[in-house]
């Protein structure tokens, strides 16, 4: 079962450059990335609406959704930032360069995420392996970079 995990992280990870690629794309057309990544989430947003609808999801009262911590709802603008932040990043950097730099910085706050048990992720101590594996990414970053 966590073969299939691994598999599906590898999937939606090998779609991050793909999607910079197509709202690139879309920017090219709508003449703004801000403008191309709202019709990207837009339509991101109608896949999910409708999932909810066939799947017929529970969607429970809204007095128990806003009982969570306030931070719950940065999850959509961080995801706004995201897709605007590749559209503008992709075409200066490449795919290449945009996604080692992209999984640096997430390796670096994964570490930190897990180390503290912070937001709901299980302690996961910061040892020298996982360091060393995080800085060997910020490595790998360097050299897409340069070469």
């Amino acid at each position: 079962m966590r073969l299939f995990f691994i598999l599906m992280a590898f999937c939606f990870g090998a779609m991050a450059p793909t999607q910079a690629g197509v709202n690139l794309r879309l920017r090219g057309f709508v003449g703004d990335p801000i403008l191309a990544a709202l019709i990207s989430f837009g339509v991101g947003t109608l896949v999910l609406f409708a999932y909810v609808l066939i799947m017929r999801t529970q969607v429970p009262p809204a007095a128990s959704i806003f009982k969570g911590p306030w931070w719950m709802w940065t999850g959509g603008f961080m995801g706004a930032f995201f897709v605007a932040a590749a559209v503008i990043v992709a075409p200066v950097l490449g795919a290449g360069t945009m996604m080692c730099w992209m999984v640096g910085g997430q390796m670096v706050a994964s570490v930190l995420l897990d180390h503290y048990g912070v937001i709901g992720y299980a302690v996961r101590e910061a040892t020298p392996g996982r360091i060393t594996g995080a800085a060997l990414v910020i490595v790998g970053a360097v050299l897409i970079e340069k070469f």
